[in-house]
This record gives C-alpha cells, structure tokens and sequence, in this order.
C-alpha cells in the first residue's frame, strides 16, 4: 500500500508561521488595548483631583513606564517557562527515542491513525515521517513543539513593551496637550475610538463578532474611567 505523502516542510512552516505571526499580533492588539485602558484610566483620574498638567503628566508617564515594564517582566517570565518546559519535553522525546525507538515508533503510528489514517497507512507514514527526522516527527504530532522555532522571551517582553507603550501614549497626550478646558473630553473620546478600534482588531483576529467585542471593549473602558474619575472627584471634594 503506497503511504500518503509526507507533509512539505516548506508547507507547514508557512502555516506555522502564519499562526505564530496571528498570536503575535493578537498579542500586540491585547497589549496595546491594556495601556490605552490602564493609562486613561489613571489620568482621567488623577483629572477628577486636580487640573494641574504637571501633575497629569506625572502620573501619565509613571503609569506608562510602570506598565510597560510590568508587562515585559510578566511575558519574559511566561514565555521563559515555557521555552523551558518545551526544551524539557523535547529533551524526554529524544532520551526515549534513543531508549525504545520502537514504542515511540507505535506511539507516532497511533497518533497519525487518530487523524483518520487506517493502521497499515499510518505505520507506512510514520516509518517514512521517522526516517527523515524523528525528533521532529514526534515534537510536531506528539508535542505540538516546533524545534527550530521555540518562543523567544526577549522578543515576548520587547513586543509587550512596545505594544503597552504605544497604547498608553494616546491617553497620556491627549491629557496634556489641549486646552484644559476640553482635555477631559478629547481624551474620552479618544479612547473610545481606540477601544472601538482594538475591539474590532481582536475580534477580526479570532473571527468573532466584531459588534459584542467592541461593545464589550468599549463599555469596559468607559467604566474605568467613570470609575476612577469619580474616585478622584471624591478625593478633591474631601480636600485629601
């Protein structure tokens, strides 16, 4: 019985790839949505205690540096773990590979058959799949792992950083830089239209509606910002 042909590498790195690039991007969009709201937030706060730009400014670039950083030092760790864990698991696959190459051999045939492969074609894929290279056969069916392309947590940590930062410039200028008379408004405004805009990326990402997603992003800011306005209001009232 002739086996099915052997997937293309090129073909499934291009697949793989593009997935990989569609969570980072996602990534990016979630980040940045976090900085707009994080940020207007903390400003439109601190607007409801005091008009002084100084003070706004202030505390718009100690909640953007504070932010940013947070959220790289979260994702290094996050990703670190798991490039651990995936050199962990890829370490096992080898040691057993070398220790019962035939039951990992089973193992493989077992797995290609749960993919709707008859037994006979699935032993025949996976003779030809461990021939060519069978630490990555295993890695790719068993683990999910690429070898040549473990996540990065410098590239993570740099990207959340950027993502945050970029989010939580719009807030941040559109507090500071107009009149103080209508800074309150341009920046509410401003960040709606940026949770408008991030709500419909996320959710064209993940091919979900785009009305509930915006609704959602969009609400959720605004109550933030309802929130700690009124928090600071209270604060200026009380004279603390």
């Amino acid at each position: 019985m002739t086996a099915p042909p052997v997937p293309d590498d090129a073909h499934a790195e291009a697949h793989g790839g593009l997935g990989a690039r569609l969570n980072w991007l996602r990534a990016a969009v979630l980040g940045a949505n976090d900085g707009v709201v994080s940020t207007a937030g903390l400003v439109v706060g601190v607007a409801g205690a005091t008009g002084s730009r100084a003070a706004l400014l202030t505390a718009g670039l100690a909640g953007l540096l504070a932010g940013s950083m947070s959220m790289a030092a979260g994702e290094y760790v996050s990703v670190s773990t798991q490039r651990d864990s995936e050199r962990a698991a890829l370490a096992q696959e080898k040691r057993e590979l070398r220790e019962r190459p035939e039951a990992e051999l089973d193992e493989l045939t077992g797995l290609l058959a749960t993919h709707g492969l008859s037994r006979e074609v699935a032993r025949e894929a996976a003779e030809q799949l461990t021939a060519r290279d069978a630490l990555r056969a295993h890695a790719r069916v068993e683990l999910g792992i690429d070898p040549d392309d473990l996540t990065n947590p410098w590239h993570a940590a740099g990207a959340s950083f950027l993502a945050f930062t970029v989010g939580a410039l719009l807030p941040l200028l559109a507090i500071v830089l107009p009149p103080a008379s209508v800074r309150l408004w341009i920046t509410v405004v401003s960040v709606l239209a940026a949770l408008t805009l991030t709500g419909w990326g996320s959710a064209r990402l993940g091919d979900a509606p785009a009305g509930r997603a915006v609704l959602r992003n969009v609400a959720g800011g605004a109550l933030a910002m309802a929130v700690t306005y009124g928090a600071g209001s209270l604060l200026d009232v009380s004279g603390v």
